[in-house]
């Protein structure tokens, strides 16, 4: 009996939870909804062999995690292009149409101000929640997303299903948190955004629950898995499994209407409950996306139009000048603090010599300042107006502010440059570039702990990060150093010497070489030893490899500090070989064929025989066509079966498959 009636009570609160916080349309009271809630934690304590996953307990936070679990996205979290004007949305409709030959529809959602959040179920059930991370490895956060109460923990759908979304901060509960934390007099968050990011990363999920957060989800990875045609009919279905969908979400037929619901939603912004920083576009035909593709970095067939930027006036008080990696002088504005789109501001890049001169930006100036895409602070135009006399006119520096060395502008560029090797700042910036998330993710090494070794001696270049441990017993005697974090710390960097190929290779701090092309040019050449050895066709014939950046890279390895330093990396362990495709086979039943896979399989999830044909050699796709090789074929397949028999493409079972592979 008491089994039977924790079930009954799990299934009226799920289901009145998801009328409340999902649909807004609660059908019962609030007392009514705690009584039950009160009588089903009483029941799971006295019997807690029946407390299960899935139960609206689970939702109330308690999970206390020592550290962050990384977790690999199965398929990548990319960033979406932006544009900023008309000109701009036309612009990338009219690339999309002479792409395609063809007019295309759009679906039009509102972009979410939050913060992107990956959730898998399996069986039924939630399994993991993640988040973007670098794109590639993300965070396991799923103690948090159980307590966000309009994500579902469990969904009708049986099989393993992705779906990706934004967790956000509602304007009312950001408000309610503030208040709060102005009354403890803690230091207030500074927008929604933030406070939600703050929220997800907390290791104690019963902070987490505290702080009333929402999501709504937007997007179905491998959607035509699931016989959704469309980006509009993956979101309908996956309302139908209980998710929370936007409301506002809209097709349209031409760039025209896309454009009125930007109006629409410019002027409707202040008054949702939510904040949103823009519009996000994209082609509704889940087949013309894949025939679109993507570039290195975002989807061609997606883009999101960003509100223009919140502007303000302050005082340009000073300019001041830093030291890149690179050696790259950048000026800098120093200014009265101001808020701008809900952020304390008081310093801004100024970028280059030329960019001042251009706007003749002066130091005492009242200048207008905002931020570019809603995230960098930048200096838009002084105030000329306001000016007394008293204004500086700006001189670029002939020196490096760190070192004292003369500086010189390279022929074509617009930048200064240090060009003195021992220069202290190219040498942290290096090290820190080095060591960063998206490079070698040595968790421990901030910008303020490299900078605090380095002065003191323990780290002056790259190679010596991997001595650092015959100087643990020195640092633990520091101030704020103890022998758990140095061990952590240890345990990071032996890590590091694993990492993949692309890692490093970013890492290096090669000029022009950002993460997403680092990941190209090791897909390509797998070996460090192969990128060094390439020639300039090599190089050239690469997409996305502009002549710039090909100089570069062979500049770069024709250095002969720079051969040592990799020799030495090499010695110290590092891998130097990109390993994503280390296992991949030219000599299985499936090498260079085109496969898909449809159906409930019983031995595989979608992700496991999908990974198990990549190491084949296959080409795994998500749609049949005439190039198709071959339909892997579980129980209740759908449209795919269909259409794989009637143009003739060879379907295998899954005993088959297995017979194939075997053999």
């Amino acid at each position: 009996m008491s089994l039977e009636r924790i079930k009954e009570l799990t299934k009226l609160l799920n289901q009145y939870g998801y009328e409340y916080y999902v649909l807004d349309n609660p059908t019962i009271s609030d007392q009514e909804y705690d009584r039950l809630m009160q009588e089903l934690m009483a029941l799971e304590e006295k019997y807690p062999e029946y407390l299960s996953p899935s139960s609206p307990t689970q939702r109330v936070g308690g999970v206390v995690l020592d550290a962050f679990k990384k977790i690999t996205h199965t398929k990548s979290m990319l960033s979406l292009g932006n544009v900023f004007s008309k000109e701009e949305l036309i612009n990338f409709d009219q690339r999309i149409q002479e792409s395609l030959q063809k007019p295309v529809e759009y679906a039009c959602e509102l972009k979410i101000d939050g913060l992107a959040v990956s959730l898998v179920y399996k069986l039924g059930e939630l399994d993991y929640g993640a988040t973007r991370g670098d794109g590639t490895t993300g965070e396991d956060i799923t103690h948090n997303v159980k307590t966000v109460k309009s994500i579902p923990l469990t969904i009708p759908y049986k099989g393993d299903l992705e779906v990706r979304g934004e967790i956000f901060m509602p304007k009312k509960s950001f408000n309610e948190l503030n208040e709060l934390r102005k009354k403890d007099g803690v230091e207030l968050f500074a927008n929604p955004r933030n406070a939600a990011a703050g929220s997800v990363r907390q290791l104690d999920s019963a902070i987490a629950a505290q702080r009333k957060l929402d999501a709504f989800l937007y997007m179905v990875p491998d959607a035509l898995d699931y016989d959704c045609i469309t980006h509009y009919d993956s979101l309908q279905w996956i309302a139908s499994l209980g998710f929370k969908t936007n409301p506002h979400t809209r097709v349209c037929q031409t760039i025209e209407e896309v454009w009125a619901y930007i109006e629409e939603y410019s002027a409707k912004r202040s008054e949702l409950p939510y904040e949103i920083d823009g519009i996000v576009i994209k082609v509704n035909d889940i087949e013309l996306q894949n025939q679109l593709g993507y570039t290195v970095k975002v989807p061609k067939w997606a883009t999101a139009y960003k509100f223009p930027a919140e502007e303000v006036i302050t005082k340009l008080k000073d300019i001041v000048f830093t030291v890149g990696r690179t050696g790259q002088i950048t000026p800098n504005a120093v200014l009265e603090p101001v808020r701008v789109a809900g952020s304390l501001v008081q310093r801004a890049s100024l970028h280059n010599e030329d960019n001042v001169v251009s706007k003749d930006i002066r130091i005492g100036d009242y200048v207008v300042v905002r931020k570019a895409g809603d995230v960098i602070p930048e200096v838009v135009r002084p105030v000329i107006e306001r000016r007394d006399g008293s204004e500086k006119k700006f001189e670029m520096t002939k020196v490096c502010p760190k070192c004292g060395e003369p500086v010189s502008r390279e022929e074509d560029q617009a930048a200064y440059f240090c060009h003195n090797p021992h220069c202290d700042s190219k040498k942290i910036e290096k090290i820190i570039h080095f060591v960063s998330r998206d490079a070698m993710n040595i968790d421990g090494l901030g910008e303020k702990i490299v900078e605090q070794f380095y002065n003191q001696g323990f780290i002056k270049n790259i190679e010596e990060i991997y001595y650092l441990k015959n100087h643990v017993n020195e640092i633990i005697e520091l101030d704020g150093f103890g022998q758990k974090s140095m061990d952590n710390l240890i345990e990071a960097i032996e890590k590091s010497k694993q990492n993949s190929l692309e890692k490093l290779l970013f890492g290096l701090g090669i000029r022009g070489v950002g993460a997403k092309m680092a990941e190209v040019l090791a897909a390509r050449f797998k070996t460090m030893e192969a990128l060094m050895e390439a020639k300039y066709v090599e190089l050239i014939n690469i997409n996305d490899v502009g002549e710039t950046i090909c100089e570069a890279i062979l500049d770069y390895f024709r250095e002969d500090e720079n051969k040592a330093l990799i020799r030495q990396l090499k010695e110290l362990g590092l891998n130097m070989t990109y390993l994503k495709e280390t296992n991949f086979r030219d000599d299985t039943p499936f090498s260079n064929k085109t496969v898909v896979v449809t159906g409930t399989l019983e031995k595989y999830n979608r992700n496991e025989i999908k990974e198990l044909l990549k190491q084949l050699g296959a080409n795994v796709t998500n749609s049949i066509s005439k190039k198709t090789d071959y339909l892997v074929c579980g129980k209740d397949a759908g449209s795919k079966l269909e259409k794989a028999e009637k143009i003739g493409v060879q379907v295998i079972t899954e005993e088959e498959f297995e017979r194939m592979v075997s053999e």
